[in-house]
C-alpha cells in the first residue's frame, strides 16, 4: 500500500478522531507467551531512540507499518509469532545448551510506526505500507516489500544467522501458523505426555485454535510474491463489499412517453440538480438533419416510456445553455448522469437510439458483482468485457473512481466487477485493484497499478478507449476512424447474407488475429530481453575494468520499449454487399466476386490485395499471415496500391512533407525564391554565378517527395477539390443520414447515399 503525504496527514487526523493526539498517549504494550515462555513486548522504533537502539546489537528486522493499512492489519500477526517464535528458541548444533536466542545471535525485532514517525520511515526510504528491512550494524542488507509469509521471512532470518554463526542452526525448522502460541514441536510433545482427559480437553482447545489459524490464513497479503504463493494457498477475506448507491427516481420517468423540452430554468431543476438519467438532444429549428431526425426522435421518447427521460433544447432560443455545454454542431446528443455527461456518438437511426438508451437503462443499476460462472456466461453475450479486481483492502476512494467509468462504455462494453478466487488464478491476479479488458476471452491488462493511476479517470479512460474494439469489429461510419487512422489493417470483405461461409471467415480472421497478437507479444520480450543482456553486458565490463563511472552510466542505461514508431496491426471486416459501391470506388475491387482481404494503410493511402504470389488475399489464417509479415517489413516486399490517382498522389505526398519536415521543407522553399529572385534580378553574364545558389537549394528540396510543387499548392486549391470531388478514391467518413435500425456506414460511399450534420453558421 502505497502513502504519500496526503496519506500520512489523512493518518494523523485518524489519530487525533481515534484520541491518540499525544504519543504518549498510546496505549501500552503487554508481554505475550509462547512455548509457555514469557515473550516481551515488541520494541518500538521512534526518531528519539533509533540511534541508540540500531548500535545496541548487530541485527535488526524492523517492521515499517500504519495501524489503520489493512495490509498491514493482515501482516501483523505474521511478524508478532514469527519475534515470539524465535525469541524464544534455542541455538542447535554446536552452540551452548540452553543458549539465549538474542543475545547469542546479537539478533532483535522491532516496528516503527510510520504514521507516527514519517520522518524516520522516509530516512529509511520506505515508500509503501508494511515493509520489513533487515538492517546489519545500521545497514540494510534485505528489504522486503508488502505483506510475506512466514516462510519467507524465516527465510531471510535464517540466512543472516547461519552466517553469523555458522553450524548453529537446525537442518530443518518447523514454523507455527500466525497467531499460534506454541511452535508445531512443543505441540507434539504435550500431546505425547497429556493424560486421556487432557488430551480430550486440547482436542477442543486444538479445534478452536485451527479455526483461528484457518481465519488467519485467510488474511494473508494481497502483494504476496511467487514464491509465497507456493508456499501457501491465499483465500480472500470475508468482508461485505460497499454496494453502490442507486438513486431511485422520485417519480416515474418519461411518464408521458414524450421529448421534453427544456429550458435553462427546467434543465437546471431536472437534470443537473437530480441523479436521474436524461438522454438530450440539442437542435435548431432550421437545421435540415435535425428535422430529419425529429421523427425517430419521438418514437424513441415512446419507446422509453416510463424508463428514461427524454429531452430536447431548442438552441435559438436557449444558445447560452447550448453555449455553456459546448454545442457546436446540430444535432448533438448528450447523455446525462447528475454531474457527468457524455455524447452520443452513434448512428442516428430509431433502433440505434433504442439499443443505447435500453444500455443506459442498466446504468442505474450500478457496477454488476461477477463470479467465475457469470462471468462465463457474460462472455457468450458480450464481445468486449472490462473486468475490475478488489480485494478487502480496497478503498472507497477506488471505488467511487469506478463508478465514473460505466457512463463512457455505454454501447461500448460491459463493465464489471469481482472478488472471486477463481478469476483470480485465471487471470493470475496478485495485487488489488486491477483492470483488465477481456475480449473473446483474451485479456489485455491496464499496466499503471499505483493509486493515483488506478483512479486516475483520464487515464483509465484514454486506456480503454485503445482497447474497447471487438477483436475482429465491423467497419461503420462511427467508429471507421478509430479502427483506420494510424494503424494497418486486416480488412474482410465479407458477405453475410452466406451464413456459413460468414462464420468461417470471422472464425479464420480472428485465429489470424490472435496469432499475430501472441507474435507480438513475443517479438516485444525478446526485443526487452536483448536491451536487458546489452545493458548487462554494459555492467559487467564496467565492473571487470574497475571503471565506476562506466558502472554509473551503464546502470544508468533506461530501456526503452515505445513502440510508437511501428504502426499497430488491427483486424476488421465490412459487408461486401451494404459497402458494394465504396470497395469498388476505393479499392477497385468487385464484392460480387467472393470474399476478399485487403491490408489498408489510410495514413499513406496505399493497400495491398494479393499475395506474393499474386494470387487474391482470402480470408484465411495462413494467407492473411503470410501476407501480413511482408506488409510489415520495412520496406514492404510487396509494392502496394494506392486509393488516390498521381495528381493526387502528389498533393497528398506534399502535404505530407511539409506536415512532417516543417522546418527543413520551410527552408527549402526559402532557398529556392531566394535563388530565383537573384537570378531574375541579375544580368546573362552573372548567369552561372546567381544560378548557383538556386540549383544548392533545389537539390537540398528534392529530398522530399517532389516538393518543388509545394508553391503551386498555394495557386490551384481548385483542382485539388474538383479532383477529390471527381474521383472520391480515398478513404472517407461523413455522418451518415437517420434511418430505421440500419445506417450507411461509411457515409456518402453506401449504397444508400449519405448524409452530413448541420453546422451553426
Amino acid at each position: 500500500m502505497r502513502f504519500s503525504s496526503w496519506a500520512v496527514l489523512l493518518g494523523a487526523a485518524a489519530r487525533a478522531v481515534a484520541g491518540f493526539d499525544d504519543e504518549d498517549e498510546e496505549v501500552p504494550r503487554e508481554p505475550t507467551y509462547f512455548n509457555g515462555k514469557k515473550v516481551p513486548p515488541m520494541l518500538g522504533l521512534t526518531p528519539d531512540n533509533w540511534e541508540k537502539e540500531y548500535k545496541a546489537s548487530k541485527y535488526l528486522l524492523v517492521k515499517h507499518y500504519s495501524p489503520y493499512c489493512p495490509h498491514c492489519m493482515d501482516f501483523a500477526p505474521t511478524f508478532q509469532t514469527l519475534y515470539e517464535f524465535y525469541y524464544t528458541s534455542s541455538p542447535a548444533g554446536d552452540a551452548p545448551k540452553n543458549a539465549d536466542f538474542t543475545s547469542f545471535y546479537d539478533f532483535r525485532f522491532a516496528d516503527i510506526n510510520c504514521v507516527a514517525y514519517n520522518d524516520l520511515c522516509a530516512q529509511h526510504k520506505v515508500t509503501s505500507w508494511p515493509t520489513t528491512i533487515l538492517y546489519e550494524n545500521g545497514e540494510p542488507i534485505v528489504t522486503l516489500k508488502g505483506v510475506k509469509s512466514m516462510g519467507v521471512l524465516s527465510s531471510a532470518v535464517e540466512e543472516v544467522l547461519e552466517k553469523a554463526k555458522p553450524g548453529t542452526r537446525p537442518a530443518k525448522i518447523e514454523l507455527p501458523q500466525p497467531g499460534d502460541q506454541t511452535s508445531p514441536e512443543s505441540n507434539g510433545a504435550s500431546e505425547a505426555k497429556a493424560s486421556p482427559g487432557e488430551k480430550d480437553k486440547s482436542s477442543q482447545e486444538g479445534t478452536r485454535d485451527t479455526t483461528a489459524k484457518t481465519d488467519l490464513k485467510r488474511k494473508e497479503s494481497s502483494t504476496m510474491d511467487e514464491q509465497t504463493k507456493k508456499g501457501a494457498d491465499w483465500v480472500p477475506p470475508d468482508f461485505e463489499p460497499p454496494v453502490p448507491k442507486v438513486v431511485k427516481p422520485k417519480a416515474t420517468p418519461n411518464p408521458n412517453g414524450i421529448s421534453v423540452p427544456l429550458t435553462a430554468e427546467s434543465f437546471q431543476t431536472l437534470v443537473t440538480a437530480t441523479q436521474e438519467p436524461w438522454f438530450i438532444k440539442f437542435y435548431a429549428p432550421w437545421c435540415h438533419h435535425c428535422q430529419k431526425m425529429a421523427p425517430n426522435w419521438e418514437q424513441l421518447a415512446k419507446e422509453m416510456k416510463g424508463r428514461l427521460n427524454i429531452g430536447e433544447v431548442n438552441c435559438d432560443a436557449q444558445s447560452r445553455l447550448c453555449k455553456d455545454f459546448n454545442v457546436r454542431g446540430y444535432p448533438t446528443i448528450l447523455f446525462f448522469k447528475g454531474g457527468e455527461r457524455v455524447e452520443y456518438q452513434g448512428l442516428r437511426g430509431l433502433g440505434d437510439f433504442i439499443q443505447y438508451a435500453e444500455k443506459a437503462v442498466e446504468l442505474s443499476n450500478g457496477i454488476q458483482d461477477v463470479d467465475a460462472e457469470s462471468f462465463e456466461a457474460l462472455e457468450q453475450k458480450e464481445e468486449v468485457i472490462f473486468l475490475y479486481f478488489y480485494d478487502h483492502a480496497t478503498t472507497s476512494e477506488d471505488f467511487l473512481a469506478l463508478e465514473r467509468l460505466p457512463l463512457s462504455l455505454i454501447g461500448r462494453a460491459k463493465l464489471v466487477r469481482t472478488r472471486d478466487p477463481k478469476l483470480y488464478d485465471r487471470f493470475k491476479i496478485t495485487t488489488w485493484p486491477r483492470l483488465l479488458v477481456s475480449r473473446e476471452g483474451r485479456p489485455t491488462y491496464y499496466t499503471p497499478l499505483s493509486p493515483r493511476e488506478m483512479r486516475d479517470h483520464n487515464l483509465v479512460l484514454n486506456w480503454m478507449k485503445s482497447v474497447w474494439l471487438p477483436l475482429v469489429p465491423e467497419l461503420s461510419a462511427t467508429n471507421a476512424r478509430e479502427i483506420m487512422d494510424g494503424k494497418i489493417v486486416v480488412l474482410g470483405i465479407l458477405n453475410r447474407e452466406d451464413q456459413d461461409a460468414f462464420q468461417s471467415a470471422i472464425r479464420e480472421m480472428k485465429s489470424a488475429a490472435n496469432e499475430w497478437m501472441d507474435k507480438q507479444i513475443q517479438l516485444f520480450q525478446l526485443e526487452r530481453q536483448e536491451l536487458r543482456d546489452a545493458k548487462q553486458l554494459r555492467i559487467e565490463e564496467a565492473e571487470d575494468r574497475g571503471d565506476e563511472r562506466a558502472l554509473r552510466n551503464a546502470k544508468n542505461i533506461r530501456i526503452n520499449m515505445d513502440r510508437s514508431d511501428r504502426k499497430e496491426v488491427t483486424f476488421a471486416w465490412v459487408d461486401a454487399v451494404f459497402w458494394q459501391r465504396w470497395i469498388r470506388t476505393t479499392y477497385g475491387i468487385d464484392s460480387t466476386a467472393g470474399d476478399r482481404v485487403i491490408i489498408n494503410d489510410e495514413d499513406n493511402r496505399r493497400y495491398w490485395d494479393q499475395t506474393s504470389t499474386g494470387n487474391n488475399i482470402v480470408p484465411s489464417r495462413t494467407s492473411i499471415l503470410e501476407t501480413v509479415n511482408k506488409v510489415t517489413a520495412n520496406p514492404p516486399k510487396i509494392k502496394p496500391k494506392f486509393t488516390i490517382g498521381f495528381i493526387e498522389k502528389i498533393f497528398f505526398d506534399i502535404k505530407t512533407t511539409f506536415r512532417e519536415h516543417p522546418y527543413l521543407s520551410s527552408g527549402c522553399v526559402l532557398g529556392i525564391a531566394f535563388g530565383c529572385l537573384s537570378w531574375f534580378r541579375g544580368g546573362l553574364a552573372s548567369l552561372f554565378r546567381r544560378l548557383l545558389p538556386c540549383l544548392l537549394g533545389l537539390l537540398s528540396y528534392l529530398r522530399g517527395l517532389l516538393p518543388w510543387l509545394r508553391g503551386a499548392l498555394a495557386l490551384v486549391p481548385w483542382l485539388r477539390a474538383r479532383l477529390s470531388r471527381r474521383r472520391k478514391g480515398h478513404f472517407r467518413l461523413e455522418d451518415p443520414p437517420a434511418r430505421d435500425y440500419k445506417a450507411p456506414l461509411l457515409g456518402a460511399f453506401a449504397n444508400g447515399g449519405g448524409g452530413g450534420a448541420g453546422k451553426k453558421d
